[in-house]
């Protein structure tokens, strides 16, 4: 960028030096050479760029203005020689800046990489490169400190502003035993660190290089307008000399040149597509490619998953409910059943055994998952099974009347009920509470408010609670009991109904249907690869209210691209005609279209300051 500063003033220099020999004592030589010596400056570069792009078989804008510069001077328009070269410098120079001022958000990014960790070897402190620590290695960091792994505490507490990671500001309190990430900031306490991940394994290091990659990422339209470029420039050259022949006039044929070139039109969809990115990496919310950005401007539908996206996901036993054995002996028993099972609602009771239960679950015999159902299992000798009814429906167990009227009006009260059998006999109702995030209320009111039309909920939940929650947080629908192969069927039959759907949900269980859906939203993503790899668009943090903005700013992102495209359209037929009106020059021909380019930068660098408050 220095070097083409040097340019632009060394041949505005010239420029002017010329322009006041003119006035002061009228010199044609010096005028002459001056502006031919600027033109050179200002145009070699051009040039060179014109023929290493002609090499690779392309016709660029750089060898439009090298023609009609060498042309000018032919025919001894030096002084329009000259502006034309100086005015693409300048204009190239100053596209440079603002460009770069787009990127900013990335580069702040990588400022916020720690360079340097202390570790413990050999019982003493040792201060090295943040790249050389050693996964399992124990890190120090002191107050003020950037954590410079990924890696769960081991020692200490500490509020840590995890900005880089998640967008959020608020710092977060960690203790032992707690997750932490490289990039984030420990503000007022002294942690010692076990490592996980280091260097570009991190979560951060994987942030930097999502972005990276996504700013190169093309959108259809860009794709598009450089398909039209492909075909354009070859057709201006060709209209420049078709109006040479029929005018005669060489001075207008050059004109057309320069005027046609695309390169506002060229630069419309990638400078908005990079302000959008940079934008929501700032904020946490991490978008795979300007096509993901593009295509989430058009969503109209968002669907959720339910447990983990819009409820908290922190399932606890409220209740049991005995038939012939102590609670107890139900809850050992239930614990044991779902030993090997990951499932949320597995968590939940195997957490109440523990702090309930003085001695420790045992591993079951058998065990046997009914996926969407529940489990069996058999131990010490029983046959143990506990799921939903459809399980108990498949195994052709009946569950008597009394306790399936108390089941439903569990779930008439949002609450998730499992049931409990031993040898084919019910002998246990377990109620699950999982409550909505508190932002889950507000969050179909805001989504509307930036442009989706129906919210609705996915869930493998029951019927009745799947009502309960929809009503609860005035969704616009719902299905309820469904499998992950059933999720996927609802997202095609939305998309058959003429919406562009986007899914959101933990980027792990709901893989299926994200990768279904026009767009697939992971939420609360921090230290997931999986979920980072799985979604298009990948919040960082587990808060509902990156949504929106995430689609407000998707939407915001496509009418910045669409502005953009219609204006450098317009700007080159206005052009167009004003040359074949003999109302536009060389000279000024360029200082529009450059002037245009600048508009068009700046339209999209609004999207850097973009907001839905």
């Amino acid at each position: 960028m220095k070097k083409k500063l040097k340019i632009v003033i060394i041949s505005g220099i010239l420029i002017i030096l010329a322009w006041l020999s003119n006035f002061l004592n009228y010199n044609p030589l010096i005028f002459k050479t001056a502006m031919i010596i600027a033109a050179v400056i200002a145009g070699y570069q051009v040039a060179i760029s014109a023929y290493n792009t002609l090499k690779m078989k392309v016709i660029s804008i750089n060898l439009l203005v090298t023609i009609a510069a060498v042309g000018a001077v032919i025919i001894g328009e030096y002084w329009e020689a000259a502006a034309v070269t100086f005015l693409f410098a300048f204009g190239s120079y100053l596209e440079s800046r603002t460009t770069a001022k787009a990127r900013n958000a990335i580069r702040n990014l990588m400022d916020l990489a720690p360079n340097l960790a202390t570790v413990i070897r050999d019982g003493k402190e040792k201060e090295i490169a943040a790249e050389e620590v050693e996964i399992e290695e124990e890190v120090i960091v002191r107050p003020g400190e950037k954590i410079p792994v990924d890696g769960t505490v081991i020692k200490g507490e500490s509020e840590i502003n995890q900005a880089a990671i998640t967008g959020e500001s608020v710092p977060v309190r960690k203790e032992k035993g707690d997750e932490v990430f490289s990039g984030t900031i420990n503000q007022n306490g002294y942690l010692e660190i076990k490592t996980e991940k280091v260097g570009d394994d991190t979560t951060f290091g994987k942030i930097i290089e999502l972005v990276e990659e996504a700013q190169e990422e093309k959108a259809p339209t860009q794709k598009l307008m450089e398909r039209f470029s492909k075909y354009y420039t070859p057709g201006i050259i060709l209209l420049s000399v078709i109006s040479y022949f029929i005018s005669g006039s060489i001075r207008l044929s050059l004109t057309l040149l320069v005027i046609g070139c695309p390169g506002a039109l060229v630069i419309s969809t990638p400078i908005s597509i990079v302000a959008g990115i940079g934008n929501g990496a700032k904020n946490g919310i991490l978008i795979k490619g300007g096509e993901y950005l593009e295509k989430s401007g058009e969503i109209d539908l968002l669907a959720f998953d339910k447990t983990g996206t819009l409820s908290k996901g922190e399932a606890e036993v409220d209740q049991i409910i005995t038939y012939a054995k102590s609670e107890s002996e139900v809850l050992r028993l239930a614990a044991a059943a779902e030993f090997n099972s990951e499932h949320h609602l597995a968590r939940a009771i195997k957490n109440k055994a523990e702090a309930e239960l003085k001695e420790s679950v045992k591993s079951p015999v058998s065990f046997e998952t009914h996926t969407g159902k529940g489990v069996t299992a058999r131990i010490d000798g029983r046959e143990i099974m506990i799921g939903n009814s459809r399980l108990f429906k498949e195994q052709g167990i009946k569950i008597p009347e009394k306790i399936e009227r108390k089941k439903n009006k569990l779930e008439k009260q949002g609450r998730t009920v499992v049931v409990v059998s031993e040898a084919e006999k019910i002998i246990a109702l377990i109620s699950i509470a999982d409550r909505p995030r508190e932002n889950a209320y507000q969050i179909a009111e805001k989504l509307k408010r930036v442009g989706i039309k129906k919210v609705v909920m996915l869930t493998g939940d029951n019927e009745r609670i799947a009502e309960s929650v929809a009503e609860e947080l005035n969704l616009d629908g719902y299905k309820a009991e469904l499998l992950p192969e059933d999720k996927v069927k609802a997202v095609e039959e939305y998309q058959k109904e003429g919406y562009k759907v986007a899914m959101v949900g933990d980027g792990i269980n709901d893989t299926p249907s994200l990768v279904t859906a026009d767009i697939g939203i992971a939420m609360g993503a921090a230290g997931t690869d999986a979920a980072i790899d799985t979604a298009d668009i990948t919040l960082m943090a587990d808060n509902l209210d990156k949504l929106p903005y995430a689609v407000g700013l998707s939407k915001a992102a496509n009418r910045n691209i669409k502005q953009n495209v219609a204006f450098a359209v317009l700007v080159v037929f206005a052009l167009l005609a004003g040359v074949l009106g003999q109302k536009v020059f060389l000279a000024s021909g360029m200082l529009v279209h450059e002037l245009s380019v600048l508009i068009v930068i700046f339209n999209a660098m609004r999207l850097l300051r973009y907001s839905i408050d």
